[in-house]
């Protein structure tokens, strides 16, 4: 989804947002990145070359992580105030982050999955009672 909606509002933006905070090549950068976030989303979602579509979205997260993340510290859910309307939310920390990519280093390690377009690309390429990897 992220990826999407770089896309859908143009790069220019997110290339601002690379410039500012000191990424090399933004302009390559912002045109590459939504397109590793949407379509490694979408391959993650059916499980089509898992353990090769993890390491970029890993190395993007990891970025993100230490860009833009870590400053705001550990918790992916910060509270910054009261209102009367209910609690007021800063930007969100690192937590969720180090989710996301053990959820990938753990699919990397076991596989897509029974329902996985890598199941059904690799299952007759296997002994029986041997595991798949990538």
């Amino acid at each position: 989804m992220h990826g999407w909606v770089k896309i859908s509002r143009g790069t220019n933006g997110f290339e601002k947002l690379l410039t500012q905070i000191g990424i090399p090549f933004p302009h390559i950068n912002a045109l590459i990145v939504p397109y590793i976030e949407l379509i490694g989303g979408v391959a993650i979602f059916l499980g089509i070359f898992v353990a090769i579509t993890a390491i970029p979205l890993i190395a993007t997260m990891l970025v993100a992580m230490f860009t833009i993340h870590f400053k705001y510290g550990f918790s992916s859910i910060n509270t910054i105030g009261l209102t009367p309307d209910g609690p007021l939310f800063g930007p969100p920390g690192y937590e969720i982050i180090l989710l996301y990519i053990g959820g990938l280093i753990s699919l990397i390690l076991t596989g897509a999955g029974t329902f996985s377009v890598d199941n059904l690309i690799f299952r007759n390429k296997k002994k029986p009672g041997e595991s798949v990897s990538l």
